[in-house]
């Protein structure tokens, strides 16, 4: 059934965008943070390749065009930033600051981690950059000796969680101005956590989308220190 399934032009296609699109349903009914759309996704793409027995390497193969455009999906989040320019650029210093704590305070805790549990050096690296979008994080990961496939898996959970996580947190913790919750998403929890933090307040959702840009950037530089260090 699986191959008869993936001969049908665009089938992996139309599989991945509609079960995005029912995740997007199932959210905007019930208005759940639990129901998230890349979550449930992920769900059903895993159940229908599981009951029609579909090569994982098959399903990737035919949706690489997506894959491709994660980047340009990425560039994308500059539209908020523009926005919100006089206000980033009010309150950048303790933007920057805060962003640059979360980063190395989520790199030295994976990097912490791994060591205290015994794990090695192959999957030290594709942990390491969890917290940033995967179109960096698996390029990082890849070209140091790391398992891609691992990487992106730990940055898609990653994301969830603290999209799930995030609100509560945030009430708890009573980190109630909007540029404070964009950071701690967006460094925490990139593209995944930016969506949540707009749906929260449109300044959060420019504040994230900045975060985890420069997040991303500076994970890139203190990367190869980490893989020494290895």
């Amino acid at each position: 059934m699986g191959d008869f399934l993936m001969s049908i032009p665009l089938f992996a296609l139309v599989l991945t965008m509609g079960a995005f699109r029912i995740g997007l349903w199932c959210q905007k009914k019930t208005g759940s943070a639990l129901c998230n759309p890349i979550l449930i996704a992920a769900l059903l793409v895993i159940g229908v390749m599981l009951i029609a027995h579909i090569p994982a390497e098959r399903y990737v193969a035919s949706t690489a065009g997506l894959q491709w455009l994660l980047t340009p999906a990425t560039v994308c989040l500059a539209l908020p930033l523009y926005e919100q320019l006089k206000v980033l650029g009010k309150n950048l210093p303790a933007i920057l600051w805060g962003i640059a704590a979360g980063t190395v305070t989520s790199l030295l805790g994976i990097f912490g981690l791994c060591h205290l549990f015994g794990l090695d050096q192959t999957l030290t690296i594709s942990l390491l950059p969890k917290s940033v979008t995967t179109a960096m994080g698996i390029v990082l990961s890849g070209q140091n000796g790391g398992i891609e496939g691992l990487t992106s898996i730990c940055i898609i959970i990653t994301g969830i969680l603290g999209s799930l996580s995030g609100t509560l947190l945030c009430r708890l913790l009573k980190l109630t101005d909007p540029i404070c919750q964009g950071v701690a998403f967006g460094t925490a929890s990139h593209v995944i956590g930016t969506s949540r933090a707009t749906q929260i307040d449109p300044l959060a959702g420019a504040v994230s989308s900045l975060s985890l840009a420069i997040s991303g950037i500076l994970t890139a530089v203190l990367f190869p220190l980490f893989v020494k260090i290895l």
